[in-house]
């Protein structure tokens, strides 16, 4: 065990046997990063119904506009890259992430700008909501009752829709997200139907079920994903832009949860260079020189090896106007493969299931979500508690 003056715990080997311990899984995660996790659905089912109470029919009175700015920062700013891939290449403006304080110089009154904090006293939120009123922009507040959010939102009479704030930002993702859809669908944006979010939220409670801490670990597919990934250096990669942004949100929740190095991005981008990673110190250099018949155990902790996560969409949406020719996706995902293959490097692979853009998000976020609360657990790691982050703002506040 390990233990330094920012209460850093932890183990540097994951203990695989933990994860087909329930009450030893319990003791480890006393926030209940599991149990916030495992409400996905639920958060669907709510914020639906809270956006529903909210008064965006006004939204759309004025007609389309001409860009849509979602503002937030970290999970609050994966809401914009999920809007913008559930709206996908058809949308007819413009849907920009927005994760710094303010908002863009060219916004005005033309403009819709979606502000989104958990906890409703994000700074980036905070001034860019306070911008748009200012330039008469259109504004939307998505955030923490009774928050600072919420008073800025009722100075400038702009809807504001409530998620109450019951678990880490990191853990409400869902929540956050679909009144930042609902919010578009009003502007004629994106075509969410009460259906799809029915059969996302469904798909979220099957996940979860799947995923269970009694499911033991050849049955759950978090818990194997988590006990692959132990001791590496985790490359995800997603094989078309739906797929980026779950590859995306894993690199988030490994890093903030199980507090491992990751690259995570676009397939097609990483086959312009970062592919190259499969040949490195870590990769097929590593690969060609481990002895297979040595005993890890006398010889010590093995070397630092790369292990991939795949995400292919599965080529469900063939009738959509994509970017790319899902053949062209579905091709280069199989050359990875083969690529990971021939240099003994180790690919996981997770694919979309559903019939709706949201629903085949949803399937490639729950598992990997999962998969680093498992995998911090394994090294004694409490995915609630980040000692970094809270001496950070003592540090960086005045």
């Amino acid at each position: 065990m390990m233990e330094g003056t920012a209460g850093v715990r932890g183990r540097r080997v994951a203990d695989e046997t933990l994860l087909d311990d329930v009450t030893a899984l319990a003791d480890s995660d006393p926030g209940g990063m599991l149990r916030f996790t495992a409400s996905a659905g639920a958060q669907v089912r709510e914020s639906a119904a809270l956006a529903a109470e909210a008064n965006l029919a006004a939204l759309g009175d004025e007609g389309r506009p001409r860009a849509v700015v979602i503002a937030g920062i970290g999970t609050a700013g994966r809401t914009g890259d999920v809007l913008a891939t559930v709206a996908g290449p058809r949308c007819p403006v413009p849907v920009i992430a927005h994760r710094s304080a303010g908002v863009p110089g060219w916004v005005g009154a033309a403009d819709v700008v979606i502000a989104v904090s958990a906890s409703g006293r994000s700074p980036e939120a905070l001034g860019a909501a306070e911008a748009a009123a200012r330039r008469g922009a259109r504004l939307v507040a998505v955030g923490a009752p009774d928050s600072q959010l919420q008073s800025v939102a009722e100075r400038a009479r702009a809807p504001f829709i409530p998620v109450p704030r019951r678990a880490p930002a990191r853990a409400s993702l869902w929540a956050l997200t679909v009144p930042v859809l609902l919010a578009a669908r009003t502007l004629g944006l994106v075509k969410v139907n009460e259906a799809d979010l029915a059969e996302t939220a469904a798909r979220l409670d099957a996940d979860a079920d799947r995923c269970r801490p009694a499911a033991e670990s050849f049955v759950n597919p978090a818990k194997s994903l988590a006990l692959g990934l132990a001791g590496s250096v985790p490359i995800v990669w997603g094989s078309s832009p739906l797929a980026t942004v779950a590859a995306r949100r894993f690199g988030d929740t490994l890093s903030a949860n199980a507090r491992y190095p990751v690259v995570s991005g676009a397939l097609g981008e990483a086959g312009r260079g970062r592919v190259g990673l499969l040949d490195g110190v870590f990769g097929g250099l590593a690969e060609s020189s481990r002895d297979i018949f040595a005993d890890p155990e006398e010889d010590g902790v093995e070397a630092t090896r790369l292990r991939v996560v795949l995400l292919r969409d599965g080529g469900l949406n063939a009738d959509d106007d994509t970017d790319e020719p899902l053949a062209v996706e579905e091709r280069r995902a199989d050359a990875l493969q083969t690529l990971a293959e021939r240099r003994g490097v180790r690919c996981d692979v997770v694919t979309a299931e559903g019939g709706s853009a949201l629903e085949r998000l949803a399937s490639l976020i729950a598992v990997p979500d999962f998969a680093s609360i498992y995998l911090a657990l394994a090294h004694g790691l409490d995915p609630m508690a980040v000692p970094a982050v809270t001496e950070m703002k003592e540090l960086a506040n005045p």
